[in-house]
Order: C-alpha cells, then sequence, then structure tokens
C-alpha cells in the first residue's frame, strides 16, 4: 500500500465481497464493534461521547490502546477482510486478552451510522489521521482500491499512545444512539472487567446499567471486614450472558461470577437465579483466597461470613421478584382460572386455585403460552375424584398428628404431579387416535369437528384457552337452518365458533383431512364469517381458522386477509403433540 500526495489506498481482500453485504442490528451495536477494538489495542479506557438527538454534532470514541503508526495503519487497518487473529494471533500481546475482531471490517462500523468517518491513532511518537467518506466510497464499489483517502502524518514527541475516531454527518433515517441503550449493550461484556473501563458521556458503566432492579447494601462483618454488595436482578426478556456476583477484594476480581449456592437453594428457581448479576467489594482482607486469586477457600470462617451476607440480601430480592412476577403471571391468568374453577364445587375452588399456583412455580420463566397450557391441563387432571380424596384425608389429619399431616401435605405434592402427567398422558393418546382419525380418507369434516369440538386445545396455543359456546353454536345451527334449507342442505357448512376469555371470537371450518385447501373454500368462508357477524358481533372481529389438507400450492398466502389462517389437521397435532411431550419430559425430570 503506497502513501502518494497524502493519499492512501484500501487493500482488498478476496473475502470482501460477501462481508460488505453484513449490517448490524442497531446504532449501538456498530458501536460495540469500535469499543471491541479498543479492547484488542490493550486499552485500559474507552471514553464515547454521544451528541443530543436532533443535533448535527459528531459521534466521539477515544482509547488510550497501542494506537498505530502510519505503516500500520496503511499495511493493517486498510486492508479489508482481513482476520486480525490470523496475522497477529488469539491474544493482545500486553494484556493477553482474547481478540474479538474476526472478519476485518468491525473497524469500518462506524460508516453504518455515520457518512464520515475520521480515524487518528498516536504510536511510537507519531500521529496519523485517515478520513473516509461513504459518499465517496459509493462511486467506486465496484474498485475500492481505486479510492483516494485523505491521510496525514505528523511527529507527535511525547505524546500517550491511543486511537480516537470522530464519526460525523451521522445518517438521518437511523435513529440516534441513546446513552442508556448504549450502556445496556456494553455493561454485559465489559461492566466487570478491571482492566478495561468503558465511560459514556463521562459516566463509567456500572452494574446498574443492566435493566432490572437493582440493590445496593454496606456492611461491617465480624470476620471479613467492611464489604459493599452492588447487584441486579435482570429483566426476564433480558437475562445477562454471564451470570452470577463477582467477588473483588481490595478492587482486583477473584476467580469468575458465582452465585454462592444459590443455584442450588431449592426456594428459588434457577431460572430466577441466572439473573443475578453483581460484584461484592471486601476491604483489607485476602486470606481466604486462593495463592493465585483462581477461587476462595470455602471452608475459611471469613468467606462462610461472606457467603451467608450475599445469600440473605440476595435471596431476599429474589423472592420478592418471585413474588412479583408470580402475581402478574396469576393476573394474567385469572379470568381462564375463574371461568375454570366455576365449574368445580365450591369447596374445592380454594384448593384447586392454590394447587395450580404451586405447579405453575415449577414452571417458573415459561413462556405465557405455555403457562396457560399448564395451567388448563392442570385443571383438568384435577376433575378426577383421586384428587380430591386426597384433599379430603389432609383435611381430616391436619386436626390431628402433625406428623401424618405434614406426610399427606407431601403425597399431595406428588399427586398434584402424577395427576397432572396422567392428563398429558391422556392427551397424548387422543392425539395418537386423532392422527389415525386424520388418515384415514374416508374421514368427512362432521366427524373431525365431532372429535376436536371439546378438544380445542389441539388447535395449538392461540387457542387453548377457547371453548365452544352453546349460544354460539345455537347461532350456528339456527344460519345454518335459514341459509341451508332444502335440496341445499346437504351442502351446509361444518362449522364452529369459539370463544376466548378476552371475548374474541374464532370461526373455525372443517374440510376432509384429504382435502387442499383453494381459494373457493376461502371466499366460502369469508361469506360464512360476513352472515354470522352480523348476527353475532358487528362491531367485532371474527377471526376465521380453516383445517383440512392444508392449501393447494396455486393459493398465495400474502394475498389472505390478516385473520385467516390455513393449517393441516397433520401441522396441528404434531405441533400439539410436541408441547405435550415437552410437558411430560419436564414432569419426568422434576
Amino acid at each position: 500500500m503506497d502513501a502518494i500526495n497524502g493519499k492512501a489506498h484500501f487493500s482488498v481482500n478476496t473475502r470482501l465481497t460477501s462481508l460488505l453485504g453484513e449490517a448490524y442490528r442497531s446504532s449501538e451495536a456498530a458501536l460495540k464493534e469500535l469499543v471491541d477494538n479498543a479492547w484488542d489495542a490493550d486499552a485500559n479506557n474507552v471514553w464515547i461521547t454521544l451528541p443530543d438527538a436532533m443535533s448535527r454534532d459528531p459521534v466521539e470514541i477515544r482509547d488510550d490502546g497501542a494506537g498505530m503508526t502510519a505503516a500500520q495503519m496503511r499495511s493493517d487497518y486498510l486492508n479489508i477482510a482481513s482476520d486480525k487473529r490470523a496475522r497477529s494471533g488469539e491474544r493482545s500481546p500486553r494484556l493477553n486478552r482474547r481478540i474479538k475482531g474476526r472478519k476485518g471490517i468491525g473497524k469500518f462500523a462506524g460508516l453504518a451510522l455515520a457518512n464520515r468517518m475520521q480515524v487518528t491513532a498516536v504510536a511510537r511518537d507519531q500521529r496519523c489521521t485517515l478520513v473516509i467518506d461513504k459518499s465517496v466510497l459509493a462511486e467506486h464499489v465496484d474498485d475500492l482500491e481505486a479510492v483516494p483517502l485523505p491521510f496525514d502524518e505528523l511527529g507527535a514527541r511525547g505524546s500517550p499512545s491511543g486511537t480516537a475516531i470522530v464519526l460525523s454527518e451521522l445518517d438521518a433515517r437511523l435513529n440516534f444512539p441513546t446513552p442508556d441503550r448504549l450502556r445496556e449493550v456494553l455493561v454485559y461484556e465489559y461492566g466487570r472487567e478491571d482492566s478495561f473501563k468503558v465511560f459514556v458521556d463521562g459516566v463509567q458503566l456500572t452494574v446498574e446499567d443492566v435493566p432490572g432492579t437493582s440493590v445496593r447494601t454496606q456492611a461491617d462483618l465480624t470476620l471479613s471486614g467492611s464489604v459493599g454488595l452492588h447487584f441486579t436482578i435482570s429483566d426476564a426478556k433480558r437475562p445477562p450472558k454471564s451470570s452470577g456476583i463477582i467477588l473483588r477484594v481490595d478492587g482486583k476480581a477473584v476467580g469468575k461470577p458465582m452465585l454462592f449456592g444459590l443455584d442450588g437453594d431449592e426456594d428459588i428457581p434457577l431460572k430466577l437465579a441466572k439473573r443475578v448479576y453483581g460484584e461484592i467489594d471486601v476491604t483489607g482482607r485476602d486470606d481466604f483466597v486462593t495463592a493465585d486469586w483462581g477461587g476462595v477457600i470455602e471452608n475459611a470462617k471469613a468467606y462462610q461470613e461472606l457467603r451467608d451476607f450475599v445469600v440473605t440480601n440476595v435471596k431476599q430480592g429474589l423472592k420478592d421478584a418471585h413474588a412479583r412476577e408470580m402475581s402478574l403471571q396469576r393476573a394474567r391468568l385469572t379470568k381462564q382460572l375463574k371461568k375454570r374453577l366455576e365449574q368445580l364445587p365450591e369447596h374445592r375452588r380454594k384448593y384447586a386455585e392454590e394447587a395450580v399456583m404451586r405447579i405453575l412455580g415449577r414452571y417458573y420463566g415459561e413462556t405465557p403460552e405455555r403457562i396457560s397450557t399448564i395451567a388448563d391441563v392442570a385443571l383438568d387432571a384435577m376433575e378426577h375424584d383421586a384428587h380430591w380424596a386426597v384433599l379430603d384425608n389432609i383435611s381430616n389429619l391436619s386436626k390431628g398428628d402433625v406428623g401424618a399431616f405434614a406426610k399427606a401435605l407431601e403425597e399431595f405434592g406428588l399427586l398434584e404431579l402424577s395427576v397432572l402427567a396422567s392428563q398429558v398422558a391422556r392427551r397424548l393418546t387422543f392425539l395418537d387416535r386423532l392422527d389415525e382419525l386424520v388418515a384415514n380418507p374416508a374421514t368427512l369434516e362432521k366427524q373431525i369437528h365431532l372429535a376436536l369440538e371439546s378438544n380445542l386445545w389441539v388447535l395449538g396455543r392461540n387457542y387453548y384457552s377457547m371453548a365452544s359456546n352453546r349460544t354460539l353454536r345455537a347461532v350456528i345451527g339456527e344460519y345454518c337452518d335459514e341459509e341451508f334449507s332444502g335440496e341445499r342442505a346437504a351442502k351446509r357448512p361444518d362449522l364452529l365458533l369459539a370463544q376466548d376469555f378476552q371475548e374474541n371470537m374464532l370461526l373455525v371450518e372443517f374440510k376432509r383431512p384429504s382435502h387442499a385447501i383453494g381459494r373457493d373454500d376461502v371466499n366460502q368462508a369469508e361469506k360464512y364469517r360476513d352472515d354470522l357477524q352480523i348476527r353475532i358481533a358487528p362491531s367485532g372481529v371474527l377471526k376465521i381458522l380453516m383445517l383440512g389438507k392444508g392449501r393447494v400450492d396455486s393459493l398465495n398466502m400474502q394475498n389472505l386477509a390478516p385473520n385467516i389462517r390455513i393449517s393441516s389437521f397433520r401441522a396441528v397435532i404434531s405441533s400439539a403433540r410436541s408441547e405435550f411431550e415437552w410437558l411430560m419430559k419436564s414432569l419426568s425430570d422434576v
């Protein structure tokens, strides 16, 4: 690579064609690439300055890493798509860090959000500055080696090494990077690094940058001395990649992050424990640390005191979070549970509701759809007499021997899981029989209708809570008698109208399992829907689910209305089976 008249040029690797097509999910993700470069350059500090929204100020990223000489910038930095690890090894030269850069294009990540990128590097008493203009690159996309890049070299005797990147002319089509979002993107990877501090708008990353509930507490312990605990229980949707609490003694990290035994605590769901992200600082005591600082002496009294302090405080925080989230889960299920519980005798409802909540506690962290499914199956299972016989036994024993009462409660917990497993097994058996019915070419739509009318859970997660309603069925019957009498009676539609607990309505039309659904079928279903909606819900939404062999190849789903779904019986049976096989396996693992 030559420098001619203050210009530099790209050196293009053959991998460029495939790599330049890669993009970044967000402006913050692109900026993280530039922070990764500072890590690779053995920087101890990175300072990022973001502009105010809607301003014309640039984004600035500055580090105190190794920097680059003019020769290095020409030979390495501008060598697009060359793997840094292939050139200089897997580890950085000074701090022995694992190199993050792989593809050789991360250094240009700034161009994902800016039209102009200025790179200034200082190393070995030299300062060099390179300017890359994205509009100029666009003009030479087929010949990047011909692009002239402004390049200056100056003496910089006594100046500290490092690299500064200025991103200007930010792309107005993209959202500005925000400090909060950038800190969230960076904190999991760099928030607990001793030798690498990241500052965003002058504020260093901390544990509190993890989205969630943060807690700080300090104490003077008898054996461990002065300690400060700082942890965050992250949001359920964004758990940390590396959970646990890092132990620092006089500011130096000891070993890897750990959960101090909370990951084995029966009172805390493991998924919840793994949302803890924090650190505990100990001042003046290191006699419980191993000689290589890779861990702790677990039977040391000072460490056990410290461990008890962490467990007490973090466990309380986790219990509070668990209670809040279970309360929200209960609120989401309230309407579903209420309708199902109303079908039980009044004296059984309280026990059934408590039993369902205990079962759901075992499935903490599952999706709302799965939780709804488990609740539905559990309530089905509890309608069997064996369950209530044990409850009556518990009620009688509660007035007598305490030991027998405790034993009965233990058996009841096992019974809850047992009846749940039995109900899941029954549903899997039903699916096997339904599969046989669908496979028979003589099966008619009316026969499938009869099989599914009281088993709408087969249709999938969105329909688990739905139930066929007698009033709605009467409306369909009336409609069909009116519209399909006389000679047309044999052509009347085979329909089922279902309603969920939010009063949403679903019109299901069954076709023969051997019939592929085409455009004429869809048009007819929409006509049924239009006629019924006038009678039932003039201002509401009535969705359509059509079931048969699937759709004909010529029917383009993109041309259908958004509230119409077409599926095959085989597909819905397979999906339902996978859900219940998962539930059966999880029960066998308990």
